[in-house]
């Protein structure tokens, strides 16, 4: 039996991109004059960071790169981590004449092709570019239902 080739669905991508600017814009509201964010998330009893640094700015794009550090905030026992939870790296390309973002880095992985042949030799999915993408709506979205500032903006 042959298998059906994966074709990315290009309407659905676009609408992810954009609901990710959407929410982007929405925790970043002065991104274009401050270079980085830092909120606490809250998670129960635990409170992870998660920073958003302005890693390039262009006259078009802006690229941005979010940590989620598992170790804990202010009010924790010092330098313990928040249990099951590992550090996250993200770096997002944000297109702000198509109001657009996408994921271009994770965890130290970049160059998401839109389909991948499966199996592969680096043995990504056959959807790894939309499911990176899709794993950025429900972080930003949990950001935006549990994140709270810890920092005053740095202005550029």
């Amino acid at each position: 039996m042959k298998r059906r080739r994966y074709n990315i669905d290009l309407g659905a991508h676009i609408a992810e991109c954009e609901a990710n600017y959407a929410r982007l814009m929405r925790l970043l509201p002065d991104l274009h004059d401050t270079d980085r964010h830092t909120f606490s998330v809250r998670l129960g009893e635990s409170e992870p960071k998660v920073r958003f640094e302005v890693a390039q700015r262009c006259r078009y794009t802006t690229v941005v790169k979010i940590v989620q550090d598992p170790h804990p905030t202010s009010g924790q026992t010092s330098g313990q981590e928040v249990p099951g939870l590992a550090e996250t790296r993200l770096a997002i390309r944000i297109y702000h004449d198509a109001k657009a973002a996408e994921v271009i880095e994770y965890q130290n992985e970049r160059g998401f092709h839109a389909v991948y042949e499966y199996p592969n030799a680096r043995m990504r999915h056959p959807d790894e570019k939309a499911q990176v993408n899709r794993f950025l709506g429900e972080f930003l979205g949990v950001c935006l239902e549990h994140g709270v500032s810890i920092e005053q903006p740095i202005v550029a």
